[in-house]
């Protein structure tokens, strides 16, 4: 009798631990199977425009020779302007944009101007599976009219990864430094240094023979208006 009883109870034990090994097996895969339909999630907004159609019009090379006859113009008159920069023509600047980095694939870009921010996105492709990257820029100016390109939120499909995306960046930016000789007072390099590492710089940039200073940037929808004034 009582080794019935205690067989019994072993056997309802291993009946109990199955149950349970079964059940943390199914959340694991609820769980796996939730984040990856979150990173597979595109963004109802995302819609880059069609590159083949934008390469047989010839648009991308329209807007950029438009908006940098713009910006000579002003800069010529000596005095502040604004150059007003619309959603449309930035998008169909970039739409044959490609790149790829350690082997994962970045294409088919979208901006969006939307109210205070700048959202960039595209798609990336890892070893055949793609997701949609969404990072959303605040630019400001101080009170020392410093710029900062501040990166509030970076996403992969539904998924907000901006902590983890700053904590890589800063080490890449650190990395970068050390790595490679860089001159830190070159544009392209602050600019790559606000975005990595939240480092604000003066916006002072050349055109030709004369120095312009972005004193204000104001971002609403589908457009943004800067504001630039001749620096010494």
């Amino acid at each position: 009798m009582v080794l019935q009883n205690s067989s019994c109870k072993l056997k309802t034990r291993k009946k109990k631990k199955y149950i349970k090994l079964t059940i943390w097996l199914v959340i694991d895969i609820a769980v796996a199977a939730a984040v990856f339909t979150l990173l597979l999630y595109k963004p109802a907004r995302y819609a880059p425009l069609d590159t083949a159609g934008t390469e047989q019009q010839g648009r991308v090379n329209q807007y950029l020779t438009y908006l940098s006859s713009e910006l000579y113009n002003g800069v010529q008159l000596g005095e502040p302007f604004e150059l007003v920069i619309i959603e449309q023509g930035v998008n169909e600047t970039t739409a044959n944009w490609s790149a790829e980095s350690e082997g994962i694939g970045f294409y088919a870009p979208a901006v969006l101007f939307i109210p205070g921010s700048i959202v960039l996105m595209g798609t990336a492709n890892v070893k055949g599976a793609e997701f949609v990257a969404t990072i959303v820029i605040e630019p400001m100016i101080d009170e020392k009219g410093l710029l900062n390109l501040h990166v509030a939120k970076m996403k992969i499909g539904a998924i907000n990864i901006t902590p983890l995306a700053k904590l890589v960046a800063e080490r890449m930016y650190q990395r970068w430094l050390k790595e490679v000789s860089v001159d830190v007072e070159n544009l392209r390099t602050q600019i790559a240094a606000s975005l990595l590492s939240e480092r604000s710089f003066e916006p002072v940039f050349k055109v030709d023979d004369k120095k312009v200073r972005l004193e204000k940037i104001v971002v609403t929808k589908s457009k943004l208006t800067a504001r630039l004034i001749p620096a010494s």
